[in-house]
């Protein structure tokens, strides 16, 4: 895949333009997906290839930073994931007050006729354009009129419309399992392993401590879960995202069990996705009463982990 950035030397491409979508997709999710698989298709009718207009940051943190909702995926991820889902290129628009400005008409005849030159547009079915979102789609017709132009219909799941905002609300509450349902995958948290106070290994369920950017975790309390080290296997796990209140913690840490595995992870990238909530965080009498409940855990995880294969 080629990431091309607005104004670059290489933008626009050579030849026939490409088969283009415009938004942030935040998430890659389930309704993203549609949109995706129509957009490729459509490209691979005509021979040109897919490409996704996007923005860095999102538009909502230069226009409203106190409305700015956590990301559901961190830049990278969502570029290997456009990816794998058969996208060729990605252009990357800096987004910037002054580019916000810009009113709609100026977006469709400078950003798409003069630089993209698309062959044809792949749009969701809330799409808009420019400054206020003024612009929609029989605006985009009329400016592009020599533009074949397909207008996605929303992806719903059991009545309801696939969306970011739900989703980001399903993993605050920590329903991972549904979360995945609207991901089409389980959700996806990676960072590095740093060395904690080691007080796991005196109670016998060593932990590797997660140091991560990731914006948007599941509430606190205990998962089963499936971690990556350094991009290897899939490994059965179990981790506790809280502040160890048996300890009188106080700081929030992510911290991760591998079972049946042992060595030092020091440095190392850890991803983690989550299957499954086993419970939320407690606070218990003494150690011995929270070995016996991380017992039970890992048990409970062994058969949710066996479940979700």
């Amino acid at each position: 895949m080629t990431q091309l950035f607005a104004g670059s030397a290489a933008y626009p491409q050579p030849g026939p333009g490409p088969a283009l979508t415009i938004g942030n997709f935040d998430g890659v999710h389930q309704g993203h997906q549609h949109l995706l698989r129509e957009l490729v298709a459509t490209a691979r009718s005509l021979g040109v290839p897919s490409c996704v207009y996007t923005f860095e940051p999102p538009p909502r943190v230069v226009l409203a930073p106190q409305q700015h909702q956590p990301r559901i995926l961190p830049w990278t991820d969502k570029l290997r994931l456009l990816s794998e889902f058969g996208i060729d290129q990605v252009i990357v628009e800096r987004f910037t007050r002054p580019f916000a400005q810009h009113p709609a008409p100026w977006f469709a005849n400078v950003v798409l006729a003069r630089r993209i030159r698309p062959s044809a547009l792949v749009v969701g079915y809330d799409f808009r354009f420019g400054r206020a979102r003024s612009g929609d789609l029989a605006l985009l017709a009329e400016l592009l009129p020599g533009v074949p132009i397909d207008q996605v219909a929303p992806f719903e799941l059991d009545g309801a419309v696939v969306s970011s905002s739900a989703l980001r609300a399903l993993v605050r509450e920590g329903e991972v399992e549904r979360a995945a349902v609207l991901l089409g995958r389980p959700h996806l948290v990676t960072g590095t392993v740093v060395q904690g106070d080691q007080r796991g290994r005196t109670i016998g369920f060593p932990t590797a401590n997660l140091e991560t950017d990731a914006e948007l975790l599941p509430a606190n309390g205990v998962y089963a879960v499936r971690a990556c080290v350094n991009g290897g296997p899939p490994l059965a796990a179990v981790a506790n995202l809280g502040t160890r209140p048996t300890f009188d913690g106080r700081r929030f840490l992510i911290e991760v069990h591998l079972l049946d595995w042992s060595g030092e992870l020091y440095g190392d990238e850890l991803s983690v996705t989550f299957i499954g909530r086993l419970r939320g965080e407690v606070r218990f009498p003494d150690a011995d009463a929270l070995v016996a409940q991380i017992r039970a855990d890992v048990a409970e995880a062994r058969v949710r982990l066996g479940e979700n294969g």
